[in-house]
C-alpha cells in the first residue's frame, strides 16, 4: 500500500471526522486523508510503528489535524512527541477541538502548534472551517523543504 498522505485526521468521535471529511471532499482535499482514531494510532502512523511499519517515514502529511481529548494518548501528548522530534516537528498540525479551555491553548502553543481551532457548533461554521483549513494548508500554504 501507497502511504501518501496529505492530510492526517486524528479524531475520535466518529461524526466530527465524517463531518470534516465530508468538509474536504467538497473541496476535492481529501482523495489523500487518513483518518485515525486515537492519539497510538497516529503516532504508530507518524513514526511507522505497529501496523505501519512497512510505511516510509520520509513520507510525511502535508498538515496534521488533531483533536484533544482521545483516549489512549490525548492530542498534547502526540503535539509534544510531534514537535520533540527532528524527523516530525515541521508538520504543520492543527489542534481541531471542542476545547476552549486556556490552559489547553496555552500548553499547545507553547508545544509549537501551528493552529488552534475551536469545532463550531453549527454544520455549515463548521463545514467553512474546515474548507478554509484545508485550502490554506494544502493549497496556499509553502512548507518547508
Amino acid at each position: 500500500m501507497t502511504w501518501e498522505i496529505e492530510i492526517l485526521l486524528v479524531e475520535d468521535n466518529a461524526h466530527d471526522a465524517e463531518m470534516t471529511i465530508r468538509a474536504l471532499r467538497k473541496n476535492n482535499l481529501a482523495n489523500k486523508l487518513l483518518h485515525v482514531k486515537n492519539g497510538a494510532e497516529a503516532l504508530d502512523f507518524l513514526f511507522a510503528e505497529g501496523i505501519y511499519t512497512d510505511r516510509h517515514m520520509e513520507n510525511i502529511p502535508k498538515i496534521i489535524l488533531l483533536d484533544l481529548k482521545m483516549p489512549k494518548v490525548n492530542g498534547i501528548e502526540v503535539l509534544q512527541r510531534i514537535k520533540g522530534d527532528e524527523r516530525t516537528k515541521k508538520i504543520p498540525v492543527v489542534v481541531l477541538t471542542s476545547s476552549k479551555e486556556d490552559p489547553d491553548i496555552q500548553t499547545c502553543y507553547d508545544l509549537g502548534v501551528n493552529g488552534y481551532v475551536v469545532k463550531p457548533v453549527e454544520f455549515e461554521e463548521f463545514h467553512k472551517a474546515i474548507s478554509e483549513l484545508g485550502l490554506f494548508w494544502l493549497i496556499v500554504n509553502q512548507p518547508p523543504v
